[in-house]
């Protein structure tokens, strides 16, 4: 596994050790050299680095995407898995090798530890858990412990809205990701958005937007914890779960401290925490003890496949691939993607048809090799594999490049939101990976620099469009002004109440209630709030004084519902109160910004507008609700009174009939002197229903919890009886098909009365009843619910006969009119 006539270090210890930057510099130290890096990311920004030292001419780049190499190159910064182990170099370094323990990867990662090997002197960076492993694996390995720069400690559970500056919150999907994104905007101005799954040019793009403090947040994926280096002082947590292909599942403690170990920089302290201090995605005490003291289990085991399978066939290439290791501490890695590809594609009579010798099992795995960027799934992308590697073996075997084409030009679009951008990338990495391949184009040069050219288009428009989604810089601004000196921002008002911060219109104080400008979008509303509510404190004292001395024509009710207005703005709401006729107050909650004081003031006003507009408008309910209260009236009157307040003044007779029929001289007299009317039917106040007593009536209703049916038309008589109002809440009397009136239905009442003769049979005038509106049919229901039967006809002409209402209870009724009149009354007759 090892030369004899070189160096093996494993150099092992948490985050912000500078491990990379060590192994960096041991590999400019020689002559050439090799690293292998577990992102695509950290290769690039490592090339970056590396190109500045030595030269673009001497530095090569090699993911599977994407591949730099110059004719002289001597120094090769690759993702693990594009490691050309076969090429001599002085040095060669693996990075994160702990990562020998991912069961999706980890075999790519322990094939290196094992094989990949430098002429002059090999290196291999990884946690301390590792060490049990390179102990049992590397016997030869020299191991040196990197202590951290710096302190990593605990700083608790805190709200996003909290976080401090130069935090990065972590999440563990892209919905997540874009989920807390949102939220910072909303509450910090933004923030900067790193995943794996962008391309390197967005990455950094939204990294130098970080970097440069145009935005004081970063939201990632745990892509943050493989060395990307960024000035991140606190970390904190959205969740502690993610899906690892197979299931949802807990961070292990050492994945924890990969990523919290990001925070902190050199031998600047860092901290990490939580966004919720219970629930599942809370720390727990031993987590977070084993985190600061960087104290871990040892790995007892890594995941491997064999790196050089026999490629004699098929069948012997799946074979090899299945192999169980012979070391303990190995063990077999779970299927990945591109073996089962291969199984699949080797189902297939055509596949098996044109792979005949070795050089065609070599192209197939190779095809199978073609990582699933758009994570399609085994089936689906074997079919696109599958397609490719009919290509690489017919004909010249190469990829037709009118297919290539069609292909690029149809993601070469740069519309859309963030989630389809990243969609076309994704897609777009699996045509440059088929680029970066030399014998699969037959010009890969330019198809790669076509790819290229498509990627960094669709790139820079991901960056502008995360930007745009997540970044309001109007907002970052004002919040470090905010938190620089509040007094120094210079608010305004406008005669319109329309307020200014730095002559940037937010917002409108409507009443008391700061509400933000619409222009200014509803993700900026906590921050604005923030910038202006300190500065409206004198402008709404100069309010609360101007409400507490309105004159009463500046207050109003509202249209059919319990809340007063004040310069046409809401400025409390009636509730339930001792009576109908005595609601409470209650301010509004734009009001809470005021003190007691000037709460109180307001409080007393309307509620002074209020007993005086209930007396004004609705004599009948304040004298009344005194009435009930009287200690001297009797029994009975105070019992009705009650009850016709409870309903507004309109009520049934025959729900209070024992009430009425109890009460004495004295206290009709009072009742008719208040204007109440003790009618056949109906007891109530006809100035009740004119429109705007009515109204005020409609919104005490509703203020009780009363649920209040939608209103009747002004001025109607009569109404349909499935007409809005047609009832009894609104003053009209259900008979039959119709609704009248309750005024008018008393008037008929006292009419028919008048003409009748006794108990002899009679006909009523039907001139009043016709002249309202009444049908025939509704008259006769009317006669019945008042107490008259009908008798023997004469001429054609309908009689009735008087026989009281409470005989016309008791006796079951034989015209159909009388009874269905009962009925609408509420009487059951049995």
């Amino acid at each position: 596994m090892s030369r004899a006539d070189h160096r093996v270090t494993a150099v092992l210890g948490p985050t912000n050790t500078g491990k990379t930057h060590l192994a960096v510099e041991r590999m400019c130290a020689h002559s050439s050299g090799m690293i292998g890096f577990p992102l695509r990311l950290l290769a690039r920004e490592v090339y970056d680095r590396v190109v500045k030292i030595k030269g673009a001419n001497q530095v090569a780049l090699i993911t599977g995407e994407e591949k730099i190499v110059p004719k002289d190159a001597r120094w090769f910064l690759c993702t693990a898995e594009s490691m050309p182990i076969d090429r001599d170099v002085a040095f060669v370094a693996v990075d994160e090798a702990q990562l020998g323990a991912d069961p999706e990867r980890g075999h790519v990662f322990t094939d290196r530890i094992l094989r990949a090997r430098g002429r002059e002197e090999t290196m291999l960076l990884g946690s301390e858990a590792l060490r049990p492993m390179v102990k049992a694996l590397v016997k030869d390995a020299e191991i040196i412990t990197r202590p951290r720069f710096s302190t990593l400690s605990y700083a608790g559970a805190r709200k996003i809205s909290r976080l401090p500056k130069r935090s990065a919150i972590v999440a563990f999907s892209a919905e997540e990701v874009y989920a807390v994104a949102e939220m910072l905007r909303r509450l910090r101005g933004g923030a900067a958005v790193v995943m794996g799954a962008l391309s390197p040019r967005t990455r950094n793009a939204q990294v130098a937007m970080f970097q440069a403090g145009e935005v004081d947040y970063l939201v990632a994926t745990d892509a943050i914890g493989m060395g990307l280096n960024m000035d991140v002082s606190h970390v904190a947590f959205a969740s502690l779960h993610k899906f690892d292909g197979h299931r949802q599942r807990r961070l292990t403690v050492a994945e924890m401290a990969q990523i919290a170990g990001r925070a902190g920089r050199h031998q600047r302290d860092g901290t990490f925490g939580a966004l919720v201090d219970e629930g599942p995605s809370a720390f727990g005490p031993e987590e977070v003890l084993a985190i600061e003291e960087h104290r871990f289990a040892p790995l007892d085991h890594l995941y491997w496949r064999e790196g050089a399978p026999d490629l004699s066939s098929i069948d012997a290439l799946i074979a090899s691939l299945e192999v169980r290791p012979d070391f303990r501490v190995l063990r077999a890695a779970p299927e990945a993607t591109d073996l089962a590809v291969l199984k699949r594609l080797a189902g297939e009579d055509w596949v098996r048809q044109r792979v005949r010798g070795q050089r065609m099992v070599t192209r197939l795995w190779a095809a199978c090799g073609l990582p699933d960027f758009r994570k399609l799934g085994v089936d689906p992308h074997a079919r696109f594999v599958g397609r490719v590697f009919g290509y690489l073996s017919d004909g010249k075997g190469h990829v037709p490049h009118e297919w290539f084409a069609n292909e690029i030009a149809r993601l070469d679009n740069v519309a859309g939101d963030v989630e389809t951008l990243a969609g076309r990338i994704a897609a777009a990495r699996s045509w440059a990976y088929i680029a970066n391949r030399v014998d699969w184009l037959a010009d890969p040069a330019h198809w790669s620099a076509r790819a290229g050219a498509v990627e960094e288009r669709l790139s820079d428009a991901l960056h502008t469009s995360l930007t745009q989604r997540f970044v309001d810089k109007r907002t970052t601004l004002l919040m470090r002004q905010i938190g620089a000196d509040p007094r120094a921002l210079p608010v305004t008002v406008g005669p319109e109440g329309e307020v200014s911060v730095e002559d940037h219109p937010i917002g409108t104080l409507h009443g008391f209630r700061f509400v933000v400008a619409p222009e200014a979008g509803h993700a900026d509303k906590r921050m604005l709030l923030a910038a202006a509510e300190r500065r409206l404190g004198s402008e709404r004292a100069r309010r609360a004084k101007a409400l507490a001395e309105a004159v009463d024509a500046d207050l109003t009710l509202a249209d059919d519902a319990p809340a007063i207005r004040w310069d046409g703005h809401e400025v409390a709401q009636l509730a339930v109160g001792p009576s109908l006729a005595r609601p409470r107050v209650v301010l509004d909650r734009g009001l809470d910004c005021l003190d007691k004081a000037a709460q109180a003031a307001v409080r007393a006003r309307i509620e002074r507008w209020t007993t005086e507009q209930i007396a004004r408008r609705l004599p009948v309910l304040a004298a009344l609700d005194a009435a009930m209260r009287d200690p001297q009236a009797t029994p009975p009157l105070r019992a009705v009174a009650a009850a016709l307040v409870d309903a507004g003044g309109i009520a049934a007779r025959i729900g209070i009939g024992s009430a009425v029929d109890a009460l004495d001289p004295p206290a009709r007299k009072r009742l008719r002197t208040l204007g109440v009317t003790i009618g056949a039917l109906d007891v109530f106040d006809a100035r009740l229903l004119k429109p705007e007593p009515a109204r005020w009536r409609r919104v005490l209703l509703a203020a009780r919890g009363v649920a209040v049916s939608p209103p009747p038309p002004t001025g109607p008589t009569v109404l349909a009886r499935a007409a809005a109002g047609a009832c009894l809440q609104h003053g009209y009397r259900p008979l039959g098909a119709q609704a009248v009136r309750v005024d008018l239905a008393e008037r008929i009442a006292r009419a028919v009365h008048d003409g009748r003769s006794g108990h002899r049979p009679f006909a009523p005038d039907p001139a009043l009843a016709t002249s309202i509106g009444m049908t025939a049919d509704t008259l006769a229901r009317l006669m019945a619910a008042l107490g008259f039967r009908t008798a023997k006809p004469e001429g054609g002409e309908p009689r009735w006969v008087w026989r009281g209402l409470t005989r016309a209870v008791e006796t079951r009724p034989s015209h159909d009119n009388a009874f269905a009149a009962l009925a609408d009354l509420g009487v059951r007759l049995g």
